[in-house]
């Protein structure tokens, strides 16, 4: 998936299979929960890069959590002597976050090298290897959303990472193979000549790449996975473990993918692909190993019904009836319209009107059980369904407009190929891996989302004298501008670089390395992490604010399907890309040799599809009007006006 962004993932990602006990339509506990997450795990992780790398307040953070750990483990303890069979509990926890960690680790270190890879040992150009792998980023991220559904329908949370942790393992180790057996690739250090991969070969490779994204979309349904081991009876004790828990786990993430960054492909740069690829196998192999040691102990929740059967439901429902007549307006709603036992609705709302036909009661006896709900679900829809379905349709078009952002955040393989070419070194002795420098776009998405929560909001709000707030809409706003400023500064430092081969006479040549330094390459990376933060949390404020409570898992998903198309719509812009500037024996813009080619007119094309998209932007959300938040504060500042106590006084 794109690493740069993986921070904001896990607030995404993670969060498909939604956390039992949650309610993230709640504006006070969504909020509460994400202040939680930056105050003892991305602040204080920012602290520690600052002043010298003080670490001392982030360990300080990390020990309460150990003191807080030991205090649950000991009550646990007593609990388990007076009950030996029971299962769950603070115990199973450590092993879901090693689990989860690890393959974090292992993933995310096979993805900043593997253009290289797909280059140098199978022989691709450097647009089809780049294609590949936004395919492999929109499966990875079109995973979980399919994860939760299966998990929640059919196999259960367990299984579904259990099978998650196999295959991504088999992917890991299939991969390796093909590094260590030279037949599995067309190139190998004996040969110097080689020709294009076999089928059978791509066959090989792409089967990888598959059980990876798989297994790593079951695997993202460990965070609810570990919500599920505690115990309900005792809700505040629970409420402390449970945030123990989300710390330790958002923690561990954040380690994990910058030692990946580092660590994972320093190996890969130093070590060859051998080692490089065995490394992330073993530990998805101690992962998998980790997550069945406590099998027993695990409580594992039976699969029940998806919200997106739901979805299906209410389509299939609505084209049935559609020659069925609505009921006339004048007409007592109630009673004419199914909807659940402690529902408030009693009449859907016009918006969209042709769904509404799905939850109109034909003949009472027939549709209705004896205990209200449908006799049959493919027959008849509750009110709240059809309402559910609607307010994802609305948001739709506020949701496109974050595609961009996602195409901006998948050209980490041609950024690779160009801080190859650039001179990397920091010292004499010491050079950042060319795979590397997507760590400079985690840690924009960590400081920006740090500071601006509690620096510059406070701030502005000292200044001012009262509570300045930013809405979720400018939040997004605000990220897609920034992802317009990363696509120009792109184009400009890469039309510098192109510059700068032509004349030092390497225009043949598109592995030289140029007298320019690779540092160019820091501010879009910053921009672009800046873009992410804004316009991920963003996104993540408006969905929970707009939908309901139920409707948790489809908010948590939103973020991670606007990746996959963002991946999806960045490998059609290359292709023709490609296919348009390379007619008539053209050299293409995105041509192998970075030299010869214009990569510099593709980001400024990127850049003026962004600028549209901004506008595009602008025209959605007034098309959508106030969202959820704001209307709520409207009618706050309306009862102020209009109470006759506030008048009175």
């Amino acid at each position: 998936m794109r690493i740069h962004s993986m921070v904001l993932v896990l607030l995404n990602k993670d969060f498909v299979c939604r956390v039992p006990g949650s309610k993230p339509g709640s504006d006070r506990k969504e909020k509460a929960f994400r202040l939680i997450i930056f105050h003892f795990v991305f602040f204080p992780l920012i602290q520690s890069g600052w002043a010298d790398f003080r670490l001392g307040y982030y360990l300080g953070q990390m020990w309460a959590f150990m003191k807080l750990s030991e205090m649950e483990k000991e009550m646990e303890k007593s609990e388990q002597d007076m009950n030996p069979q029971r299962k769950g509990g603070f115990i199973t926890m450590p092993f879901i976050i090693a689990n989860e960690a690890l393959a974090k680790v292992a993933s995310v270190g096979l993805v900043p090298n593997m253009v290289l890879y797909l280059i140098g040992e199978y022989r691709m150009g450097a647009v089809k290897a780049t294609k590949i792998l936004f395919l492999w980023f929109a499966a990875t991220n079109f995973g979980p959303v399919v994860a939760a559904f299966v998990a929640d329908a059919y196999l259960g949370r367990f299984l579904a990472i259990g099978l998650g942790s196999i295959l991504s393992f088999l992917g890991m180790a299939v991969l390796w193979l093909t590094a260590m057996i030279p037949e599995a690739r067309p190139c190998s250090h004996s040969t110097e000549n080689c020709k294009s991969a076999t089928t059978p070969q791509m066959i090989i490779l792409l089967s990888c790449f598959a059980l990876i994204s798989i297994g790593g979309g079951g695997i993202s349904c460990s965070l609810a996975f570990g919500a599920d081991q505690l115990s309900q009876k005792n809700k505040t004790k629970n409420q402390r473990v449970l945030e123990s828990f989300i710390s330790w786990y958002i923690a561990s993430q954040t380690i994990a993918v910058v030692f990946s960054l580092t660590g994972i492909v320093y190996i890969q740069d130093h070590f060859g692909w051998k080692l490089g690829f065995g490394v992330p196998a073993a530990l998805m192999l101690f992962s998998t190993f980790s997550f069945f040691l406590i099998s027993p102990r695990y409580v594992k929740h039976k699969p029940h019904s998806s919200l997106i059967t739901g979805f299906a439901q209410v389509l299939f429902v609505a084209y049935k009836n559609s020659k069925l007549s609505f009921p006339p307006k004048d007409s007592t709603a109630n009673g004419v319209y199914h909807h659940d036992k402690d529902s408030t609705l009693i009449a859907p709302t016009d918006k969209l009107r042709f769904l509404n036909k799905a939850c109109i009661i034909k003949d009472r006896e027939q549709d209705i059980a004896s205990d209200g709900s449908a006799s049959n679900k493919w027959n008849l829809c509750t009110i709240e369904q059809v309402e559910e379905l609607k307010a994802i349709i609305k948001v739709i078009p506020i949701w496109s407009t974050g595609i961009m952002v996602a195409v901006s955040t998948s050209q980490t393989s041609l950024w690779l190929l160009q801080a190859k070419t650039m001179n990397r070194h920091v010292t004499s002795n010491f050079q950042i891996p060319a795979g590397s420098f997507g760590v400079f776009m985690m840690f924009a998405v960590c400081i920006t989302a740090g500071v601006y929560d509690r620096v510059i909001l406070p701030l502005a709000s000292k200044v001012r004298g009262k509570p300045v707030t930013v809405s979720a809409k400018r939040r997004i706003g605000i990220g897609l501008f920034f992802s317009f400023l990363d696509f120009v500064t792109s184009a400009i430092v890469e039309s510098i670089r192109r510059k700068k081969a032509i004349q030092e006479g390497y225009i043949d040549n598109p592995e030289a390395v140029l007298e320019m330094s690779a540092m160019w390459l820091i501010p879009h990376n910053i921009l672009c992490g800046i873009a992410e933060a804004f316009n991920a949390i963003g996104q993540s404020e408006f969905y929970y604010s707009e939908f309901p409570s139920s409707m948790s898992s489809i908010a948590a998903s939103m973020f991670s399907l606007g990746s996959a198309v963002g991946s999806l719509v960045a490998s059609l812009i290359l292709s023709i890309v490609d296919n348009i500037t390379s007619k008539g024996g053209k050299q293409s813009w995105v041509s192998d040799n970075i030299n010869k080619g214009h990569y510099d007119n593709y980001y400024w094309l990127l850049a003026i599809m962004s600028a549209v998209n901004i506008l595009y932007y602008l025209v959605c959300c007034w098309a959508y009007g106030p969202n959820a938040e704001a209307a709520s504060k409207k009618e706050e500042i309306g009862n102020m006006i209009h109470d006759p106590q506030q008048e009175a006084m």
